[in-house]
């Protein structure tokens, strides 16, 4: 029995796996809803939570701020979201999930949480609150 490779208990290669064999099916969802996947993070991110400025945004859906400004002003274009001065400091720009964009997302949203509920079946409810916990303190560390 050969000893097992370098990747196969590499934790940032395990997460990557674990988000594909989440992620991997529900694109299709996504993409025939006329989403791209960092336009559904972005709607996601938005939909029941307060303004974001582009910087905390890009942080959120795991994506460069010049490419995050650029899909923003597209998503405003197309009416999900909307672009407002951060009445705290002019120069910078609060994002918000418009009506339009909340009614886009909330049935995937739903459908997000039904995959993944699907996927989690085989954990069981400690196993499932153990591997939140633990993915929430990984998370916590990038700040």
């Amino acid at each position: 029995m050969a000893p097992p490779r370098f990747i196969d208990n590499y934790l940032g290669y395990l997460l990557g796996q674990a988000n594909h064999a989440l992620y991997k099916d529900f694109d299709a969802q996504v993409r025939a809803r006329g989403l791209s996947s960092t336009e559904w993070r972005v709607l996601a991110t938005l939909h029941d939570g307060d303004p974001l400025t582009i910087s905390q945004l890009a942080v959120e859906v795991l994506a460069k701020q010049p490419t995050v400004t650029k899909l923003v002003q597209r998503m405003a274009d197309q009416g999900w979201v909307a672009l407002h001065a951060d009445p705290a400091d002019q120069r910078r720009t609060l994002v918000a999930a418009t009506a339009a964009g909340r009614r886009l997302v909330r049935p995937l949203v739903e459908e997000a949480k039904a995959h993944e509920e699907r996927l989690l079946r085989a954990l069981g409810s400690t196993e499932k609150k153990a591997l939140r916990h633990l993915l929430e303190k990984l998370v916590a560390l990038r700040a």
